[in-house]
């Protein structure tokens, strides 16, 4: 007997809002939500590595520009990936959600 489940496409869109993620753990997709909040996790900690590395350069704590580049690289990066994953996110579980 398969079970099915009402969810709500605002709760879900809500919950990936707060949290990448969030919205595909509450639709069911217990793989999909951990793999997603496991990818943001990881951008967020590139996006916070580079602004620290900036950090450093801007305090006069780091003398390389490279040093200063890989920060910026880092940063941008992060920042990308934790746009995009938000928004395929988002999009994501409200889709989801109403197909349910």
């Amino acid at each position: 007997m398969e079970e099915t489940r009402i969810t709500h496409p605002g709760v879900a869109t809500v919950l990936s809002f707060v949290f990448n993620g969030l919205g595909q753990l509450y639709n069911g997709q217990i793989k999909k939500g951990l793999l997603i909040i496991f990818c943001s996790s990881l951008s967020l900690l590139v996006f916070i590595f580079g602004s620290i590395l900036i950090g450093l350069w801007l305090f006069g704590k780091v003398i390389f520009a490279s040093e200063l580049v890989v920060g910026l690289a880092m940063f941008l990066l992060g920042l990308v990936l934790i746009c995009i994953l938000g928004i395929y996110s988002i999009v994501d579980a409200y889709r989801v959600a109403i197909k349910k």
